[in-house]
């Protein structure tokens, strides 16, 4: 009979902070099945958005596209899991397994229950909408801060304004990876590109979804090779800018904005 001290074998991957959950990789494996993202939210009680989200953040944590999606939203569309999705789930599995194994091992010596902060870490969430993986490509250093650009998909990149101290605490360097965090109230989107801002970060893309609140609207932000960029506007501002999918649009963000994590 399992106990309130029992060890779990739940296992998440982490790339930085951001997770990946078995409940995700389940989800990946129901639109592989069902080639369908809403059908899949249906097998899990999910909402069409709740799972659009699981897909974006997924897509976006990794070096390439787990979901292929085309375009239908709540009333269908197809979807499949591409090779490196299968590799992620493959893998995904694989350790679970042993993970399960060793914890019974591990549980046999922890009869009076771990001390309530062992794997305090393996919890740790960020508030931050949009968790982007890259590799870093370039470091401008200054006097006291530097710039640090991160690759996040083919042709397009974020740059990040960091002091001196914690691109040492980091180790940053060319050619490690990186996770871009950014909080969806930071992005700002405009119509039209060749636009003068001083937004160190001015990336190109097309309106993916939109969804409607009272009072602000969220707008998922196609920016190519499978990433997604999340922002929070105002329903005001949202219907003035005529945003609706597949519209043009160009995310602006500030790289003091930009908080970068590794592993």
């Amino acid at each position: 009979m399992p106990t309130d001290n029992d060890l779990s074998a739940y296992l998440t991957f982490r790339r930085g902070v951001a997770r990946v959950s078995l409940e995700r990789v389940a989800l990946l494996e129901a639109i592989g099945e069902l080639g369908s993202i809403s059908a899949a939210a249906k097998r899990f009680g999910l909402s069409y958005k709740g799972a659009w989200d699981v897909v974006q953040a997924m897509n976006n944590l990794f070096d390439g596209p787990l979901i292929d999606a085309a375009p239908g939203g709540r009333s269908g569309g197809t979807a499949s899991i591409t090779p490196r999705g299968q590799a992620v789930v493959a893998a995904f599995r694989r350790v679970r397994t042993e993970l399960e194994a060793t914890l019974a091992k591990l549980e046999s010596h922890l009869a009076d229950g771990p001390p309530s902060d062992l794997f305090w870490s393996l919890g740790m969430r960020t508030s931050a909408r949009n968790a982007l993986r890259g590799e870093i490509s370039h470091i401008t250093h200054g006097a006291v801060s530097a710039e640090v650009t991160l690759d996040v998909a083919n042709g397009v990149t974020i740059t990040a304004m960091l002091t001196r101290r914690s691109i040492e605490d980091l180790d940053l360097a060319v050619g490690k990876p990186a996770i871009a965090l950014i909080k969806a109230s930071f992005v700002v989107l405009a119509l039209g590109d060749g636009l003068r801002t001083s937004a160190r970060n001015q990336i190109p893309g097309t309106v993916a979804f939109r969804e409607d609140g009272g009072v602000i609207s969220e707008i998922a932000v196609d920016i190519g090779g499978g990433k997604t960029l999340i922002a929070t506007v105002t329903l005001d501002s949202a219907d003035a800018l005529g945003l609706a999918p597949g519209v043009k649009v160009t995310a602006l963000i500030k790289a003091p904005h930009v908080i970068l994590a590794v592993e």
